[in-house]
């Protein structure tokens, strides 16, 4: 294969972009415009959710590919949290304790860990996270050190919350897929649809990821100015 990219995971990479950026949008227009979006239930909640969730099914099988997925997931993990940083000063009460970048950069540091798992044992472990997310979600804690793990406290409020249950499922299943059929880092098509473009995009998810809710913010303000000043 050579230095040639899978292209149907470029493809999908590159489909979840745009589902988070489309997602990413409705947000703002609704919190710094006040146009009723309904974005916590509905189409528009399962849009921004299927855009996650092939990014975290996808991460699973990239860091398959990666030489070293532990200082891969540390260096996601410590975006993850410049988030949080961030976040607390502009949102405060509602500033990101554990994103999906908080969640794919310790699911990568614990790659080689999943690694050796049997296929089997990897699917049942799967299986277990996401049925754990039922009772937890209904489990009132008095503390916030059980956030990444899926148990809220009364009073908790966040724009960003991936924990460990369920999401970390879906890493597993990403890492399922790498182990039984993309170890031998090749596409499961015969036809090649690869694009330059797609996989520079593909690529470069991680910065797409970091600035482009900036861009929409900043773009929104400034229609906001000009449309006051004309």
């Amino acid at each position: 294969m050579g230095s040639r990219r899978i292209w149907e995971i470029d493809f999908f990479r590159v489909m979840a972009i745009i589902l988070m950026v489309i997602f990413h949008t409705v947000f703002d227009l609704n919190r710094f415009v006040g146009i009723g979006i309904n974005y916590l239930s509905g189409f528009w909640y399962w849009e921004g959710k299927t855009s996650a969730l092939i990014f975290i099914f996808l991460a699973g099988i990239s860091s398959g590919f990666s030489n070293n997925s532990i200082s891969r997931g540390s260096k996601v993990l410590a975006y993850g949290m410049m988030i949080t940083l961030v976040t607390y000063i502009f949102f405060r009460e509602q500033y990101v304790r554990f994103g999906i970048l908080h969640l794919l950069g310790i699911s990568m540091i614990l790659f080689p860990l999943f690694k050796k798992m049997n296929n089997m044992l990897l699917f049942i472990s799967s299986a277990v996270i996401a049925l754990t997310a039922i009772p937890l979600k209904n489990t009132m804690v008095k503390t916030s050190l059980l956030l990444p793990f899926g148990a809220v406290y009364k009073e908790f409020v966040t724009v960003d919350y991936y924990p460990l249950s369920p999401y970390l499922s879906m890493f597993l299943l990403g890492v399922l897929a790498y182990k039984m059929y993309y170890y031998k880092k090749q596409s499961l098509y015969e036809f090649n649809y690869e694009n330059k473009y797609i996989s520079a995009i593909s690529k470069n998810s991680l910065a797409i990821y970091l600035i482009h809710q900036p861009i929409i913010i900043s773009a929104i303000f400034l229609f906001k100015f000009l449309t006051r000043s004309s």
